[in-house]
C-alpha cells in the first residue's frame, strides 16, 4: 500500500515539504492551527511565499489536503513530520512551546491509532529536546510506549529560504536521529521513496542528530565570518582581491569554495540564532563555545563597520541608496538583514536613506519606519542618490549598468559589497566604484606594508 504522509505546520518549510512530497506521487495531509493556511492549501493556493511553491501546489493539488485537526491527519497517514517554530528564548536556547503543544495533539490522536505510526521532528532543537522534552508528552497523551507502539525520529532538513523545494528534494545527505532501529529504518525507507537521487542516509542517536544540525549551521557561519575577515584584510593590501584569494583557498579540498565569498555578514532566521544557541548549550554542559560566540560577535559588527571601511565621508543630508533589504536574494525575509542594519547605521550618521528590494520592500518599510524611505521603483531610488550601496547579489542589481547610475553632472559613488558590477562600473567616468574586499589605495597600502618590514635585518 502506498503510504500517506502528514505535515504538522504549514509555514515555509512545511508547506514546501508537503508540495514536494505530493510532487513525488504521494498523498499528503497538511495540519495547521491557522485556518487561512488550511483554506489556502485546500483551494490549491500557497499559504506562504516561497520560490516555486504556488506552481507546485497548483500542479499537484489532487494529492494535497489540509486540516486543523491533528486527529484527522494522524489517523489517515503513516508518517508525520512536525515542522513548527522553535523560537529563541531569552537564554538563547530554542523554545519547545509550539512543538510541545503539537506533540500533545499528536499523542492524543495516537491513543486512537491502530497500528504503527512514525513521528518525525524536523525543527531545529538542542540535544536532549526530543528524548527528554517531547517524547514524554507523546507517551503520556497516547498511553502508549515509544518503540513497540509508535516510532520517533529527529530529522532536520538542510534548506535555505528561496530554494526550499529544491533543497528538500536534492539534499547532500539525510540525517536521521532514531529512537530505535525500527524508527530509523522506517524513515530511511521513507526518504528512499521520496527523494529522487537517493542521497546517503546518516543514522545515529537522537542527541547526535540534534547536535549535528546545529553544528552544520555554526560551522558554515564560521566560514562566512572568516571570508569576511579575509575581505577586510584584502582591502588593506596593494592589489588585494578577496575573490582571487578565495578561489585559490577553495581549491584545497580541506576548505572548499562554498560560503567563502567575503562580503557582508550572514542573516536570516536560522544562522544568527544557532551560534547563540550552541553557546548556551555549551555553558549548560559546563564547557565553552568561544568560536561560536566570536563568530556571532564579528557578524553583528560588520554592517556598522562598512561605512568606516569604505572611507566615505557622508555629509548630513547626503542621500544614500541601499539596494537589498532582505537577508538574501529571492526572499522577502528581513530577519537579521545586513541591508537593514546598514540602512539604520547610515541614518545614524545623518544620511538621508532611500532603499529598494524586489520582494522585501513592504516588510522593510515597517522595520525602518522613519529611518529610510523604501521605494518600489529601483530607478527612482538610484535617481535620488549620490552614494549607492549594493548589499545583496540580487539579479536585479547585477543587471544594472553605468547608464542606470547617470545623474547628469552629479558624481555617484557605488559601493558594491558583492562585486557583482565590477566589469560594468570599475572604469566608468563619473562613477567612483568601491568593491568590498579589494584594495583601493595601493599607494597607502604599500606604504603600510613597507613600514611594517623596513626594520627587518637592521641590528638590534
Amino acid at each position: 500500500m502506498t503510504p500517506t504522509y502528514s505535515i504538522v505546520g504549514l509555514g515555509k518549510l512545511g508547506a514546501s515539504m508537503a508540495a514536494a512530497i505530493a510532487s513525488r506521487g504521494f498523498d499528503v495531509i497538511g495540519v495547521d492551527v491557522n485556518r487561512q493556511a488550511v483554506d489556502a492549501l485546500n483551494a490549491g493556493r500557497a499559504p506562504v511565499q516561497e520560490t516555486g511553491l504556488a506552481e507546485l501546489i497548483a500542479e499537484h493539488r489532487v494529492r494535497l489536503r489540509a486540516t486543523t485537526s491533528h486527529r484527522d491527519a494522524i489517523l489517515n497517514s503513516d508518517v508525520t513530520f512536525v515542522i513548527v517554530p522553535t523560537p529563541s528564548d531569552e537564554s538563547g536556547a530554542f523554545s519547545l512551546q509550539y512543538a510541545a503543544w503539537a506533540f500533545g495533539e499528536i499523542g492524543a490522536a495516537l491513543a486512537e491509532k491502530k497500528g504503527y505510526h512514525l513521528v518525525v521532528l524536523t525543527c531545529t532543537v538542542l540535544p536532549g529536546s526530543t528524548r527528554h522534552g517531547l517524547l514524554p508528552i507523546l507517551e503520556q497523551r497516547s498511553g502508549k510506549r515509544c518503540g513497540p507502539d509508535f516510532g520517533l525520529c529527529y530529522s532536520p532538513e538542510f534548506i535555505a529560504l528561496g530554494s526550499v523545494i529544491r533543497d528538500f528534494l536534492h539534499p547532500d545527505f539525510t540525517l536521521v536521529g532514531e529512537f530505535d532501529d525500527r524508527s530509523g529504518r522506517t524513515l530511511e525507507e521513507t526518504y528512499a521513496r521520496i527523494l529522487p537521487k537517493q542521497p546517503p542516509c546518516q543514522r545515529m542517536t537522537l542527541e547526535n542528530a540534534e547536535l549535528t544540525k546545529v553544528c552544520v549551521n555554526t560551522y558554515v557561519t564560521t566560514k562566512i565570518a572568516f571570508a569576511n575577515m579575509l575581505a577586510d584584510l584584502c582591502e588593506r593590501l596593494p592589489g588585494g582581491d578577496v575573490d582571487v584569494v578565495s578561489n585559490a583557498l577553495g581549491l584545497d579540498t580541506r576548505i572548499g569554495r562554498k560560503y567563502l565569498t567575503g562580503a557582508l555578514g550572514y542573516g536570516g532566521p536560522c544562522f544568527p540564532r544557532d551560534n547563540v544557541a550552541l553557546s548556551f548549550f555549551a555553558r549548560a554542559l559546563g564547557t565553552r563555545a568561544d568560536l561560536a560566540e566570536t563568530t556571532d560577535h564579528v557578524n553583528r559588527s560588520l554592517a556598522s563597520t562598512v561605512i568606516e571601511r569604505i572611507g566615505l565621508t557622508i555629509q548630513r543630508g547626503t542621500t544614500v541608496a541601499v539596494l537589498g533589504l532582505a537577508y538574501k536574494p529571492f526572499s522577502h525575509v528581513i530577519d537579521e538583514s545586513q541591508g537593514i542594519y546598514l540602512a539604520k547605521a547610515l541614518a545614524r550618521h545623518g544620511a538621508r536613506v532611500v532603499a529598494h528590494d524586489p520582494l522585501a520592500g513592504p516588510y522593510a518599510a515597517q522595520e525602518l519606519k522613519d529611518q529610510a524611505v523604501v521605494l518600489d521603483s529601483l530607478q527612482d531610488c538610484l535617481a535620488q542618490a549620490s552614494i549607492v550601496v549594493v548589499t545583496t547579489p540580487d539579479p536585479a542589481y547585477a543587471a544594472l549598468d553605468a547608464n542606470d547610475f547617470d545623474n547628469g553632472d552629479r558624481p555617484v559613488t557605488v559601493v558594491d559589497c558583492w562585486r557583482v558590477l565590477t566589469a560594468k562600473l570599475a572604469a566608468c567616468p563619473g562613477i567612483t566604484y568601491v568593491a568590498i574586499g579589494r584594495g583601493r589605495d595601493d599607494a597607502r597600502n604599500t606604504e603600510r606594508l613597507a613600514a611594517l618590514w623596513t626594520t627587518v635585518g637592521e641590528p638590534t
